[in-house]
């Protein structure tokens, strides 16, 4: 065995060795002629035409490869002013382009949240940041979204429901959409696909986004938002609530305009990261959701990632050499120190680790590649199979069988087993049935929750991250109204879902076996 004292060589240095420069007499590794003028990894030195090539061959790559998005399909591009959504805007109007080989075939929209409201942002530092992100809207020739965080309070219920999804189409079905669309753009002497068109036919609807972005939102919503960021107690907390409400609102944006894809510039880096974020959280058993290159979970609007294969460090090289124009938006963990939430500690440890070792992006990358979805079965399959409240995934606290039911259960008794006053369910409990925030809703009774905290009736329609995140909120009274009346029919739907169960008559095994 090896021992400590064991003496094999020279001692390994302390920090690793810097990667080597381009020299005058180093050569593009690809067309071997050209100087290099990017390095992506130690000895990976490209030219400015060939990390060009290399770098949109791995956006065409992921989306040939997994052909989800059918020509003519409507797609919105989720552009947050960063680096990487920009990179993906980037990428999408040269596919469209007369230019382009193989010209994309979908017909794509942009969308911008203005998320400052969260981070106590003025009015006019948020019109600042419009004012640069108009510009860069306009310039894309898309039709454009822009659209406050508070608008949030004033989405419908219906948000949280999962619509039906249409069957995936197999790979026969992809082709014959595209000769189908072919023989369209043939018939109608388009020449090609919906890009140029888009752009040409498209300016009125981007016009009428000035105007609502003169109107600022109501003073009310926003004064609600920034109680709602203020009264969470940590910041990981923090980070995932503002997570979740924006995705509630793109999804809403894309089911109001009939999208039906939405893409999202998180790269490999940024994934690898998330990955591990995620199973300190409690979320190990939707990372093939969080991190894959679809995510189906919401039902008839699908998310995917097609920037999952590029680091940041060839999404910053891309961007400089080739005048990516972006905009800085300050995010609720700008300057924060390194252990202020989990997400900050995991990424300046991924960040760190790949300094010394340069593929650890990747290995974590790669392993969760090699997550596969769980196939969902049975009852699980309805469109009635219980869901959490807040990410939409299936509750992972219900099966008898699941670790995660056993750590939510055993936290659950060990809180009981502390509190002064045990909990004991009454069937006509002196609180209030309803949530405060709710109001009451005709035909509630008093046997609808079940129980006195009508917190406790919301926390059980949670999975146990969203659980664990809940409980850094005070009052969940402060959340937006479409949450509370969503998880008031829900457990009014259980209720009588329930009573109904009690009323029906089951089949002795006699009865069964001669029927």
């Amino acid at each position: 065995m090896c021992q400590v004292g064991e003496d094999y060589g020279e001692p390994a240095p302390g920090e690793p060795s810097p990667a080597p420069r381009p020299s005058r007499e180093q050569k593009c590794v690809k067309c071997k002629e050209a100087q290099p003028v990017v390095v992506i990894r130690a000895g990976d030195a490209f030219c400015r035409d060939c990390f060009k090539a290399f770098y949109v061959h791995k956006f065409r790559a992921m989306l040939g490869k997994n052909r989800l998005i059918f020509p003519g399909e409507k797609v919105l591009l989720a552009w947050s002013g960063g680096p990487s959504s920009s990179s993906m805007v980037w990428q999408v109007l040269e596919g469209l382009s007369q230019d382009s080989a193989k010209r994309l075939r979908f017909v794509p929209g942009v969308i911008f949240v203005d998320e400052g409201a969260a981070f106590g942002k003025s009015l006019e530092e948020r019109s600042k940041t419009l004012a640069e992100v108009k510009p860069i809207l306009q310039a894309t020739g898309l039709p454009w979204h822009v659209v406050a965080l508070e608008e949030v309070f004033s989405l419908p219920p219906s948000v949280l429901r999962c619509s039906a999804q249409e069957p995936a189409g197999s790979e026969g079905a992809y082709k014959a959409a595209v000769d189908s669309f072919l023989q369209q753009q043939h018939v109608l002497g388009a020449g090609g696909g919906p890009g140029p068109t888009q752009g040409k036919e498209q300016p009125p609807q981007p016009r009428l986004d000035p105007q609502s972005l003169a109107r600022p939102p109501a003073a009310a919503q926003t004064e609600a938002l920034s109680q709602l960021f203020c009264s969470v107690r940590t910041l990981t907390a923090k980070e995932e609530l503002l997570q979740t409400l924006r995705t509630h609102l793109i999804l809403h944006m894309a089911r109001a305009h009939g999208y039906s894809k939405v893409m999202t510039g998180d790269s490999c880096t940024r994934l690898a990261i998330k990955l591990m974020t995620n199973l300190a959280l409690g979320r190990g058993a939707f990372l093939a959701w969080d991190t894959g290159f679809s995510d189906e979970r919401h039902g008839d609007v699908v998310v995917v990632r097609p920037m999952r294969d590029h680091t940041l460090k060839e999404v910053a090289f891309y961007n400089r050499l080739f005048s990516v124009p972006s905009v800085f938006t300050p995010a609720v963990d700008t300057k924060a120190p390194e252990k202020a939430s989990i997400h900050r500690l995991m990424e300046a440890f991924l960040l760190r680790l790949q300094t010394q070792f340069p593929s650890t992006v990747s290995t974590v990358y790669r392993t969760s590649e090699k997550l596969v979805k769980a196939p969902r079965d049975g009852p699980a399959a309805s469109d009635s199979s219980p869901c959490c409240l807040l990410c939409m995934c299936a509750l992972d606290v219900d099966a008898a069988d699941s670790a995660t039911a056993f750590g939510a259960q055993t936290s659950s008794h060990l809180s009981q087993m502390q509190s002064p006053t045990p909990l004991t369910e009454t069937r006509t409990p002196p609180g209030p049935c309803c949530s405060p925030g709710v109001g009451r809703v005709q035909g509630c009774g008093q046997g609808a929750c079940r129980r006195e905290d009508p917190q406790a009736c919301i926390e059980e329609q949670l999975c146990y991250s969203c659980r664990v995140n809940m409980k850094d909120l005070p009052s969940l009274d402060l959340l937006p109204p479409y949450i509370l009346a969503e998880a008031q029919l829900r457990t009014q739907r259980a209720w009588v879902l329930q009573e109904i169960r009690d009323c029906l008559i089951e089949d002795s095994d006699d009865e069964a076996g001669q029927s």
